[in-house]
């Protein structure tokens, strides 16, 4: 029995110091979060000195969602997912602003998280992994949306959005969990921003 012993450890042995290195692949950890993630502020809202308060977009800001429906995804990544701030009493202009793009994508918006719910939003974004590897589309505020991608892991955002401007998309790509953020002109309407 111990002869045996001993010529299956020799066997054992030669065979490791033989064997190809990829015969043991080294573990990997899979990636997670999300591959490209875009943020963008909903489209136009009323004059805020009418009369009565409205919380849907107004007529060029329904124009702009029109629009976003073809401009998203014949100019940017398609988007895997839609998130919007959940509709509140002032405002339900985050989910009108990509409606149209959802029924053009025939996907459903996620609309779950209030506007200063950012964190929750940013850190379910990142965790959940039916995220992983996908592009996510970000429908938010813009008094929120830069600790929004700063949460999110994104650098050297401006601390502000600047309140009279609509037609930026913010793209925030991982790679090897490094986030990279650009500054991107929709192109969407006519008078937007070329730059």
């Amino acid at each position: 029995m111990p002869k045996l012993r001993l010529r299956l450890i020799g066997f054992l042995a030669l065979f490791l110091s033989i064997s190809p290195r990829s015969a043991f692949p080294a573990p990997t950890t899979q990636p997670t979060g999300p591959h490209i993630i875009l943020i963008i502020r909903h489209a136009e809202k009323p004059d805020p000195t009418d009369a009565a308060p409205d919380i849907n977009l107004s007529k060029r800001g329904f124009q702009r969602a029109d629009a976003l429906a073809k401009t998203i995804p014949d100019h940017f990544p398609r988007p895997d997912f839609l998130i919007a701030t959940r509709q509140s009493k002032n405002s339900n202009r985050p989910v009108e602003t990509i409606t149209p793009l959802a029924a053009a994508l025939h996907e459903k918006i996620e609309a779950e998280f209030k506007d200063d719910e950012f964190d929750q939003a940013a850190h379910e974004v990142l965790t959940d992994p039916k995220y992983t590897g996908k592009t996510v589309l970000i429908a938010w505020h813009h008094g929120k949306i830069p600790e929004l991608a700063k949460a999110l892991g994104a650098k050297d955002v401006p601390d502000k959005w600047d309140p009279n401007v609509f037609d930026r998309v913010w793209e925030i790509t991982y790679d090897a969990g490094v986030a990279a953020w650009k500054d991107l002109p929709q192109n969407a309407l006519p008078g937007d921003s070329q730059k």
